[in-house]
């Protein structure tokens, strides 16, 4: 109390934080100078930075004229750097060494404890610094120095050598070839220091200019260090209660901290959880348990919360897998991470995981050698797949950990197409990565446990009596469509529907398909049946040529229709070649961005597509592909946009109309082809522009998109 009363409060000071230049603000810290010499006295020549590093590079000049500067030192410096020639390259111009260089370097990484103050009219005002430099003489040209001088005794030696030398035997030399590299050989080189350098030197320098103390600008810089609002409604930061400002200027100690128990980085309570949002709340769940049936979801999350939200949320970071959700390999593999086992990029872990999953769509086992061979993974990473979402059983393989959930895929139809359609794009991405063969056998049933094995007789007739009642099934629905067609053709009757008959193993994929919700082919080549999908009327694929290429009146202006024609003129628009494997991709991919329920999801054959296609101001080129070409049908089907509105509709008709006659061309036969056809040299940018649109090169030829077999 004594203390208090000898040193009384004599004024009080209002204290404001400017936030202005919160994010921009940095404090240079230069060397000590004499008292009477500032650095804005000091003309800056030059300044740089490198923002990522936070580096900066100051030149100022040196007074030559002060008695203090040794001038003969100063030529000599010069002299040994630049040597006797002086050019653009030179560091002194002036054959003097009349400037200096700083280089600066951070002395802290946390500056959230430092602010710059100004003192105003009986006001603080503190602006937070974002980073703090100290600048220290670059003695960089003492390097380039010995550069020279060591140049220059090579240049000596190598003269007096080709003096005494005779001219030199041919020698034998030995080339050798560097081998691959690793992928751990990879990693190790990334994280090395002198890579770590070579990328930080790889920064290019951004140059700035100087204002000094008095400048303009800088007087209108300065007043951002004053605080905007200076009413206190607007400064909350420094508003606090008692107890917070106590705890503020006596923290807790360290040792204090410590003694609290402290949970494991990877256990999160249910408590803590469900104050998180729902989606970070599905993602936590998915990534600890990887493999969950969507009611035991709905218990986790609480019975106040909306299934629709939860439907939504669960297919942002998971898959769905035999009616089950398995976590997406991204989620489990970060961009920037690898494995722990092999060091393999995340990328590569992604796909072969995706592989996996993708073979428990199609079963209920998975051998593990098997995904080993194909995934080209040691046996770690691929246990780890395993691990995540099966379990091991003696001399049969690896089984699914959970069983087929029916009952989710009989409440969520639209739910599953889309994710067929996602599991559809995976599928044909694998296929080309690992060079898969299409699986063409049917998929085994759900109640089967195991993997193939010897038939019973008493189960062969089992078989034959459920085929024979399958049979009779399908040959009253084939009566029932022919009942359609007659009244089809009744009200139709410039269309002739051509009959042809069903074969055994025609009504068995039929059936097939039906059962299991799969868009089957629908290529001309696919006989009547081959041209209904999913239940749609008989009148949108009636008679291949019925209507020469366009959809029947009758069904133009449905929705679905009109949503189909809608994706083709967009997806032509942006490219006008597609091949109908392509498109297929392509609409798949659009199904699956659609919200669940939308038109699109009723089935969509294709002939309708090809139809749609045509309709849409689109025509065929028929490409002469080669006979040995390993093009699928769909990749040899060539759509192109005819006529899109601009000035190169005359030159890209007259390139389809090349590739109708020749399956690759080279450049050269093409620009004499454009410039006969449209009477005028066309320039090299105007030929690059029609060849971009529609064509691709390879091996020095030019191949319309799509059609060219690597």
């Amino acid at each position: 109390m004594a203390n208090e009363e000898d040193d009384p409060v004599v004024q009080e000071v209002d204290v404001y934080l400017a936030k202005s230049l919160a994010e921009k603000l940095y404090l240079f810290q230069y060397p000590v100078r004499p008292a009477s010499m500032t650095y804005d006295d000091i003309p800056h020549l030059s300044a740089r930075i490198k923002p990522k590093q936070q580096k900066v590079e100051l030149e100022m000049a040196i007074d030559t004229l002060n008695p203090n500067y040794c001038r003969s030192k100063g030529e000599q410096i010069a002299l040994n750097v630049d040597g006797t020639c002086a050019d653009e390259t030179s560091t002194y111009s002036s054959k003097l060494m009349d400037k200096q260089t700083f280089c600066s370097s951070q002395t802290t990484s946390n500056t959230s404890r430092y602010a710059a103050a100004l003192y105003r009219q009986g006001e603080l005002h503190l602006t937070p610094l974002h980073g703090i430099l100290q600048l220290r003489p670059s003695f960089s040209y003492l390097d380039k120095a010995d550069a020279k001088h060591r140049e220059r005794e090579a240049a000596s030696e190598a003269g007096d050598s080709s003096q005494d030398e005779a001219e030199e035997d041919v020698k034998q030399i030995t080339v050798r070839f560097s081998r691959p590299e690793s992928e751990q050989a990879r990693q190790r080189r990334v994280q090395s220091y002198e890579f770590l350098q070579k990328k930080h030197a790889e920064e290019p320098w951004v140059h700035l200019h100087y204002h000094g103390l008095r400048d303009s600008r800088s007087e209108h810089e300065r007043q951002y260090l004053l605080c905007q609002g200076c009413s206190s409604a607007e400064n909350t930061e420094l508003i606090k209660s008692p107890s917070e400002y106590l705890l503020m200027l006596v923290p807790p100690s360290q040792e204090e901290e410590k003694d609290k128990p402290v949970a494991p980085s990877n256990v999160l309570s249910m408590a803590q959880l469900r104050t998180l949002p729902l989606a970070d709340q599905i993602k936590i769940l998915m990534k600890n348990v990887k493999v969950m049936p969507f009611a035991n979801l709905m218990s986790l999350l609480g019975p106040s919360v909306d299934s629709v939200a939860v439907l939504r949320g669960i297919q942002k970071v998971a898959m769905l897998v035999q009616g089950n959700w398995v976590v997406k390999s991204d989620i489990l593999y970060p961009k920037d991470s690898s494995s722990p086992h092999s060091g393999v990029p995340a990328e590569v872990l992604c796909r072969g995981r995706d592989f996996v999953m993708w073979k428990f769509t199609q079963s209920r086992w998975v051998v593990r050698k098997e995904v080993a061979t194909v995934t080209k993974l040691c046996a770690e990473d691929v246990k780890d797949f395993l691990e995540h979402m099966a379990v091991v059983r003696i001399n049969r393989g690896w089984e699914f950990v959970l069983p087929h959930d029916g009952e989710f895929i009989r409440k969520h139809p639209d739910v599953v197409q889309r994710q067929h359609m996602l599991w559809t794009g995976i599928q044909a991405k694998l296929e080309k990565v690992y060079n898969l063969v299409k699986e063409t056998t049917p998929k085994q049933p759900d109640g089967q446990t195991g993997p193939a094995g010897l038939v019973s007789g008493d189960q062969r007739v089992q078989v034959a009596k459920s085929r024979a009642q399958q049979n009779h099934t399908l040959l009253e629905r084939e009566l029932q469509r022919r009942k359609e067609q007659v009244r089809a053709s009744a009200v139709l009757p410039g269309v002739q529907i051509k009959e042809e008959p069903l074969s055994e193993e025609g009504e068995e994929e039929e059936e097939q398909a039906m059962e299991e919700g799969e868009p089957m082919d629908t290529s001309p080549s696919g006989g009547f049946h081959s041209r209904l999908t999913n239940g749609l009327p008989v009148g949108w694929a009636v008679g291949g040529d019925g209507f020469n290429g366009h959809l029947p009146p009758s069904c133009a202006s449905t929705p679905v229709a009109q949503e189909l024609r809608a994706f083709v003129e967009a997806t032509f628009q942006r490219q006008f070649v597609l091949t109908l494997s392509e498109l297929k991709r392509l609409f798949n991919l659009h199904l699956a961005s659609l919200p669940p329920g939308h038109t699109l999801f009723s089935g969509i054959s294709d002939r309708m597509l090809q139809d749609t296609v045509l309709a849409a101001g689109c025509k065929q080129i028929l490409v002469p592909f080669p006979p040995q070409t390993a093009a699928s049908p769909d990749e040899q089907k060539v759509f192109a946009l005819w006529e899109s509105g601009d000035m190169s509709d005359q030159h890209r008709q007259v390139l389809l109309e090349i590739f109708s006659k020749n399956y690759r061309v080279r450049r050269n036969m093409i620009q004499s082809r454009l410039t006969q056809e449209c009477g005028e040299d066309l320039s090299k940018q105007e030929v690059d522009k029609v060849l971009k649109d529609c064509c691709v090169s390879y091996g020095g030829m030019w191949y319309l998109k799509g059609t060219v077999q690597s």
